[in-house]
C-alpha cells in the first residue's frame, strides 16, 4: 500500500499541475478530478463480489495492473474528455484495493486497538502520498516521464502481494449491512465518513490547483502538498491511540475544531509569510486528515467480523460519493471567487461537522470502552431510560 500510494499521490498532483499548465478551466479540472470518485463508487460495489469469487490477492493484483495503465493513457491523450474517462477507471481500481485492505484490517482489529491499527494504516498511506510530492520535481510535468514513473510504481506495488504467496484471510460468510442500519447505530460515524471524503478529495485534488493559482511554482506546489500530507503522518497514531482511550466523538470534535480555527486564520489574514502559511496548512491537514480513520473506527466498533467486508464497501461508497462532490464544488467556487475559496470550503466543512458532533454528544451518551457487541438495529435496543432503571440488566446500546 505504501508503494501504491507513491504512485497514486504523484498521479493526483501531476494531473492538477498539468491541467493548470494546459490552461484547462478550473471548473473543468474539478470535474476531471471528481470522475475519480465516480469510479470509486462503482469500485466499492464491485469489490465485494470480486472478493467472493477470486479472493483478495487476485483482486488486488488485477486492479493494480489495470490502474498502472491509466497514467500512460493520461500522457498519451492530454485532453479533458479522455482524462475524465481514465480518472473514472482509476477510481474503480483504487476503491477495490481499499476494500481489500480495510476489510482485512477491520476483521483483525478489536475495539481496544482499532483506532491505533487504522491510524497506522493511514500513516503508511500518507507517507506514500506525501513522499510522492517530492517525485514531482524529478522531471517536468509537461513531459511523459512522470506519468511513466507513476505507472512503474503502481506496477511495483503488486510484487510484495504476489510474491508473498499468502492468501489474505477474512470472514468465510460475509453478511450484508444496510446503509440505514449503519446510520441508525452510528449517525456521527457515517456523517463523518462522508465529510472526511469531501475534505480529503479537496486537499488531494484541488490542493495543487490552489497552490498554483496562489502563485507557487512547481517546487512550491510540491512543498505545499508534501507538508499538507506529511503532517497527517505525525498526527495519525497519537490521535488514533487517544481515540482508543477516550470517547471517539470528543476526539473527532477536537480535530474538527482545530482545523476550523486554522482555516479561519488563513482566510482572515490572506497573504502570509511562506513559512507561516506552510505551518498553518500542515496544522490544518494534520487535524482534518485524521477524520477518516477516526470515523471508520467509530462505526466498526459495533460490527461483527462477518460484516466487515460489506461495511467497508458501504463506508467507502459513502466516502466516495461525498468525495466526488468536493472537487466540483471547490473548483466552481474557486473559479468564481478565486483561490481563497479553497480554505473557505474546507473550513465550512470542518465547522459543520464540529456542530453535528456536539449535537450528537448532547443526544447520546458514549458507549463504554469495555463494551463490545454485535451490530444491531436500534429499533431492537432498550432506551437509556430503561437502562437507568436497571443497572444489573445487561443490554446493548446504539453507537452514537
Amino acid at each position: 500500500m505504501g508503494i501504491l500510494m507513491l504512485g497514486a499521490g504523484l498521479q493526483s498532483t501531476l494531473l492538477g499541475v498539468r491541467a493548470t499548465t494546459e490552461a484547462f478551466p478550473t471548473a473543468v479540472t474539478g470535474i476531471i478530478m471528481s470522475c475519480y470518485y465516480v469510479g470509486y463508487l462503482v469500485g466499492t460495489r464491485l469489490a465485494p463480489k470480486m472478493l467472493r469469487r477470486v479472493g483478495p490477492v487476485r483482486v488486488f493484483a488485477t486492479l493494480a495492473a489495470l490502474a498502472s495503465v491509466a497514467p500512460l493513457l493520461h500522457a498519451s491523450w492530454v485532453h479533458p474528455a479522455p482524462w475524465a474517462v481514465v480518472r473514472l477507471i482509476s477510481g474503480v481500481c483504487f476503491a477495490g484495493i481499499y476494500v481489500v485492505a480495510e476489510s482485512w484490517l477491520n476483521h483483525r482489529a478489536s475495539r481496544t486497538n482499532r483506532g491505533q491499527l487504522l491510524s497506522l494504516y493511514m500513516l503508511v498511506l500518507y507517507v506514500g502520498l506525501g513522499g510522492a510530492q517530492f517525485l514531482l520535481v524529478l522531471s517536468s510535468p509537461q513531459s511523459a516521464e512522470p506519468f511513466m514513473l507513476v505507472s512503474a510504481l503502481i506496477s511495483a506495488a503488486m510484487v510484495p502481494i504476489v510474491a508473498s504467496a499468502q492468501e489474505v484471510s477474512g470472514p468465510a460468510t460475509p453478511q450484508r449491512v444496510r446503509f440505514r442500519d449503519l446510520y441508525r447505530n452510528s449517525p456521527l460515524g457515517v456523517v463523518a465518513v462522508a465529510f472526511s471524503g469531501m475534505i480529503s478529495s479537496i486537499i488531494f485534488s484541488m490542493g495543487p490547483v490552489y497552490a498554483r493559482l496562489s502563485g507557487f511554482g512547481t517546487r512550491g506546489v510540491a512543498a505545499f502538498m508534501a507538508v499538507s500530507i506529511l503532517a497527517a503522518v505525525l498526527t495519525q497514531y497519537p490521535v488514533g491511540r487517544l481515540s482508543d482511550r477516550l470517547d471517539r466523538r470528543t476526539v473527532i470534535a477536537t480535530m474538527c475544531l482545530i482545523a476550523t480555527i486554522v482555516a479561519g486564520v488563513i482566510e482572515t489574514f490572506g497573504r502570509l509569510p511562506p513559512a507561516l502559511f506552510l505551518l498553518l496548512a500542515a496544522l490544518f491537514s494534520g487535524a482534518a486528515l485524521t477524520l477518516y480513520s477516526l470515523s471508520v473506527s467509530h462505526v466498526n466498533d459495533k460490527l461483527e467480523p462477518a460484516q466487515m467486508i460489506a461495511a467497508s464497501s458501504a463506508l467507502l461508497l459513502i466516502n466516495g460519493t461525498a468525495a466526488a462532490l468536493g472537487p466540483v464544488l471547490t473548483g466552481s467556487l474557486m473559479g468564481a471567487f478565486g483561490a481563497p475559496a479553497y480554505f473557505g470550503v474546507l473550513g465550512t466543512l470542518t465547522g459543520t461537522l464540529t456542530l453535528f458532533d456536539l449535537w450528537r454528544k448532547l443526544r447520546q451518551r458514549p458507549v463504554p470502552r469495555s463494551q463490545k457487541g454485535p451490530f444491531v438495529n436500534t429499533r431492537e435496543l432498550v432506551t437509556s431510560t430503561e437502562l437507568s432503571k436497571s443497572r444489573d440488566r445487561p443490554a446493548a446500546r446504539p453507537e452514537p
